[in-house]
């Protein structure tokens, strides 16, 4: 399935919205002193990707009863697709950003 330009632009515009409010100031807080962390970050970033992936569903139950139109229900599938395939892309370069850091010789 291909998606459309738009929704995954949307997407990633959603994403880093996301990761730029969870930041927060980074010169006024640091991670020890109680600020926003890289773990606050991603956890905005499930929370929203859950959040999607619900209004897709929701899409898609109202297009069964007929209260829905087939292009919003698209739309909206598409932009639960395509935040999940970016946030599936940053785990795996964690991974292997883990990975290639227990390589390194102590």
């Amino acid at each position: 399935m291909s998606v459309p330009t738009s929704v995954a632009m949307n997407a990633y515009a959603t994403a880093a919205r996301q990761a730029t409010n969870a930041a927060g100031n980074t010169q006024e807080t640091s991670p020890t002193a109680g600020g926003h962390g890289f773990g606050d970050m991603l956890k905005g970033v499930v929370e929203g990707m859950a959040s999607s992936g619900v209004n897709a569903e929701q899409q898609a139950a109202s297009a069964v009863t007929g209260s829905a139109d087939v292009v919003d229900v698209v739309t909206a599938v598409a932009e639960a697709e395509a935040t999940l395939q970016t946030v599936v892309a940053v785990r795996d370069k964690v991974l292997i950003a883990y990975q290639e850091i227990m390589k390194m010789p102590i």
